[in-house]
């Protein structure tokens, strides 16, 4: 108690989230910290950070933690100056089985075609069969093909951290019903599923239904505010010359004109363009 007060923990705290950590010698709790500061050169608030995201590292033993090391730097190729910020980032690395979960997991990764695994090592805690797998079923459940739902998160592989009620559902129920679009936009563009629906998507999508124009989701998404304003500007503008340009028909003309409510797959209720095919004048 009092070393774990030295060195800035709150003692009470950490029992209070992992009750196991009160039976740990002093002699283990010591080489565990010495072990994680000195190879990962932690400061002592690095350090504290790591241990209240997960406290069960303390009840880790040296023996646990070295192969734990060794596969990051050998097995998943992460560089030795990297991997501070890869335990920075998923501190429960610390405390996973080399042999049934870290090694399982890369494999699988590779096996989809994800090579450079040390660029995504958070996802390496994960379970292959509870979370990974379920969330490409998802995908195939809604409609798209194994082969493509391979490669939206081979392409996107932070899919894989999203959950599928919170996330997946809300933004493909609205990508569907409300926006009208087809799969193969999130195909090309699973970064969709990163944005906030009601902060981005739905906000974004709305001006573009009130202004008449449509937008490929990475322009829609993706522009700072300043830009994706000034993109739904300029559209306007060339939208309304392309159809109405100046002296194109007088006062008291009967116009045959083409509607093409189709034009793009945004599903708005909208006239997309329209163009004036002849001027019959009165």
């Amino acid at each position: 108690m009092l070393y774990l007060d030295s060195i800035g923990l709150d003692f009470l705290s950490l029992i209070d989230h992992h009750p196991p950590i009160i039976s740990v010698s002093l002699p283990d709790l010591k080489s565990t910290v010495d072990l994680i500061t000195s190879t990962l050169s932690l400061t002592s608030v690095e350090f504290r950070r790591i241990i209240n995201m997960c406290p069960e590292i303390l009840t880790s033993r040296v023996t646990d933690i070295v192969p734990i090391f060794t596969f990051l730097l050998r097995e998943a190729r992460v560089n030795g100056s990297d991997l501070k910020r890869v335990i920075n980032r998923r501190p429960r690395l610390l405390v996973c089985s080399v042999q049934l979960r870290l090694r399982p997991t890369l494999y699988f990764l590779q096996s989809i075609g994800i090579s450079e695994v040390h660029r995504h090592t958070y996802l390496l805690s994960c379970s292959v069969e509870d979370k990974l797998i379920p969330r490409i079923e998802y995908f195939e459940k809604i409609g798209f093909s194994r082969r493509d739902a391979v490669t939206m998160f081979r392409r996107f592989p932070q899919l894989f951290n999203y959950s599928v009620k919170q996330n997946f559902e809300l933004k493909f129920d609205y990508f569907v019903v409300e926006m009208g679009r087809d799969l193969k936009e999130l195909k090309e563009f699973p970064q969709y599923f990163s944005f906030s629906l009601e902060n981005r998507i739905k906000p974004r999508h709305q001006c573009c239904v009130e202004k008449g124009v449509c937008f490929p989701l990475p322009v829609l998404l993706k522009t700072s505010e300043e830009q994706f304003r000034d993109r739904l500007e300029s559209e306007k503008r060339q939208l309304g010359s392309e159809n109405l340009g100046p002296g194109a028909w007088k006062f008291g003309s009967t116009l045959k004109i083409y509607l093409n409510y189709y034009d793009q797959p945004c599903g708005l209720p909208v006239i997309q363009k329209f163009k004036i095919i002849e001027v019959i004048d009165s």
